[in-house]
């Protein structure tokens, strides 16, 4: 038994001298909204991080000269702030290497503190309040335009182009959907004369019943109406607006610009009837990358992307750039690479300004035909 013991201690010494070592683990966290009723772009999002992780594995994706192996720490925030810090405490006891997330800017702002303090960084790929980013954080980061861009972007866009003279506002009054809908009322007065915000109203993000806010706007006869908030108030608002013979056409950010919208919507969401905006946006160079990763995707998954998970799929690749250009997964090394990165990804180049925004983020605006979402441009 002796001599087996040191035959065993002498492989064990003889493995250590030929340099064969357990595989480094980076552990990514992604936080975002699995259950509730914005579960279906929350799971959209992690399975685009998912996706990533499985490439860099597949791949044999080295730092420091060094194979490792990426791992997914999935957490459910339910799009609640207070479960959102709950999961960011328990990605930061877990010591993760980076985290991707979170889905709302009412549930990112919150958790981005906890990120700092821990020294963790941080790539949402699709909250869009410029509060994100600008808490003086060095650990935010997002690849994505911002709402001040959005919503003013739409703004023009309803003057200049859909002629709205009248435009009634309506907000969930979230940080996402109160940002973009503020920014979105300043954009639309800056963008041309005698413009006239005829009705500012608020409902909550779990609201089903509009009758009261619907009824006041109906009497102000407005061309458009525009809403701030996610799909699953965002269908059933349009239903109801028709219902009460409001013809204007519905306009919102990228919380509305989802494929679940026609569905949410019901047959309401007639041709046109819908104007929303992407915090993002493919040029037609992109093009084929983004249709060659939808195709991945759907054969992966089984359904259609919605939104985010090619912002998310790059977020994770940015990370891991940064975390080879530092030679180290550890954050406090591989975080000021993050500031200097410029990678190319699915979505266009990637890289960060002095707030860790996109630098030149595009928008892309969509409507609805046929119950398909449809390009109508890419602005930037």
């Amino acid at each position: 038994m002796q001599t087996k013991l040191i035959s065993l201690a002498a492989a064990i010494v003889a493995l250590s001298a030929t340099g064969v070592h357990a595989q480094q683990v980076v552990r990514i966290g992604y936080v975002g909204p699995l259950s509730g009723q914005s579960a279906h772009l929350g799971t959209d999002t992690s399975n685009g991080t998912r996706l990533a992780i499985e490439d860099l594995n597949a791949k044999g994706f080295q730092i420091g000269g060094k194979p490792v192996k990426f791992v997914l720490q999935a957490e459910d925030d339910a799009a609640e702030p207070k479960q959102a810090t709950a999961a960011a405490q328990k990605l930061a006891d877990l010591k993760v290497n980076g985290v991707i997330g979170h889905q709302t800017s009412g549930t990112t702002i919150p958790a981005s503190r906890i990120y700092y303090n821990a020294g963790i960084p941080q790539i949402s790929a699709s909250a869009t309040s410029p509060v994100y980013t600008h808490q003086k954080f060095n650990t935010t980061f997002r690849v994505v335009a911002n709402d001040n861009k959005l919503g003013a972007s739409l703004g023009q866009y309803a003057v200049q182009k859909l002629n709205a003279k009248k435009i009634a506002v309506i907000d969930d009054r979230t940080a996402y959907g109160q940002g973009v809908a503020d920014e979105f009322a300043k954009g639309a007065r800056k963008a041309g004369a005698g413009v006239q915000i005829v009705s500012r109203e608020f409902t909550n993000d779990k609201a089903t019943d509009f009758n009261a806010i619907l009824t006041s706007i109906r009497a102000k006869n407005p061309d458009l109406v525009f809403f701030g908030g996610m799909d699953s108030v965002g269908g059933p608002l349009l239903r109801q607006m028709k219902a009460l013979g409001i013809k204007a056409k519905l306009m919102g950010g990228d919380g509305i610009c989802t494929e679940a919208m026609p569905r949410l919507a019901g047959a309401t969401a007639g041709d046109d009837s819908i104007v929303c905006a992407e915090a993002g946006g493919v040029t037609p160079a992109q093009q084929k990358k983004m249709e060659e990763f939808a195709g991945r995707y759907q054969k992966r998954y089984g359904q259609p992307l919605q939104i985010y998970a090619p912002y998310s799929y790059d977020a994770v690749m940015v990370m891991a750039t940064a975390m080879a250009t530092a030679k180290s997964a550890d954050p406090k090394v591989y975080l000021p690479q993050l500031s200097k990165v410029s990678y190319q990804g699915i979505t266009g180049t990637i890289a960060f300004d002095q707030f860790g925004d996109i630098k030149d983020g595009a928008l892309t605006l969509f409507t609805f035909r046929g119950g398909k979402k449809t390009l109508i441009e890419v602005v930037k």
